[in-house]
């Protein structure tokens, strides 16, 4: 049977195929404050601006391609059982070729209803006022908003407590509750943690293995370390 290793991916390992994010220096998100794109006061305050934010994220997927992290991450199940646990909206995880990938914050992709949360499609088009579900209501980004619940989060955790080496790549661990999934790991597996600014994580200091590259450097590098112990 294989070894299961479960990863936490963040904003910087799609950072470094171009998409920008609401933790660069300017605090702002392409230009917007998260406040005004990223929550249902936003929302409501006004729609056409939300709807137009993600219709250009949405574009912007067409114009990047996953990265050498994202395709060893996928090449690593052809050894390992590799379950993905992203922060991320975009697809370059199933870009490149990973077949299990829980999406946290929701999917640029896809939209659901404003009145029933179980209502989503898929969706590649823009989102405009006046698409709506089959019961009349509009339809929304399928992201989850500041303040808004985590519908992934039970599954995540599961997914978290049955794993036998645990990966954490370009995130600062500011975000909950996904910043909270380390504190859900089997008390004796080792975790891994890539980025080049690492943030300090509590309790782990004899099983916690600190990598300070970037996703497209680090990521081969596990993948070695990995290989010899498997």
């Amino acid at each position: 049977m294989k070894k299961k290793i479960v990863v936490l991916t963040g904003a910087g390992i799609s950072a470094e195929s171009g998409i920008k994010t609401f933790r660069d220096s300017d605090g702002l998100w392409e230009g917007h404050n998260v406040m005004d794109v990223a929550t249902p006061e936003g929302w409501q305050k006004n729609q056409e601006l939300v709807l137009d934010f993600y219709n250009q994220r949405r574009r912007q997927l067409q114009d990047v391609e996953p990265n050498l992290g994202h395709k060893v991450l996928a090449e690593l199940e052809n050894q390992f059982d590799v379950h993905i646990i992203t922060q991320n909206v975009d697809n370059l995880h199933e870009k490149a070729g990973s077949t299990k990938v829980l999406h946290l914050h929701g999917e640029l992709l896809k939209v659901r209803s404003v009145r029933d949360k179980n209502y989503i499609l898929d969706w590649k088009k823009d989102l405009i006022t006046g698409d709506l579900d089959s019961n009349g209501f509009q339809l929304r980004p399928h992201i989850v908003w500041f303040g808004e619940d985590v519908p992934a989060l039970e599954e995540a955790l599961s997914i978290t407590q049955n794993a036998d080496f645990f990966v954490v790549i370009g995130t600062s661990l500011q975000v909950y509750p996904a910043a909270g999934l380390v504190e859900f790991t089997p008390p004796n597996i080792p975790v891994y943690y890539i980025d080049p600014n690492p943030a300090k994580i509590a309790n782990l200091s004899n099983r916690l293995e600190i990598i300070s590259m970037n996703a497209t450097d680090g990521v081969p590098f596990l993948r070695e370390k990995l290989m010899k112990i498997e």
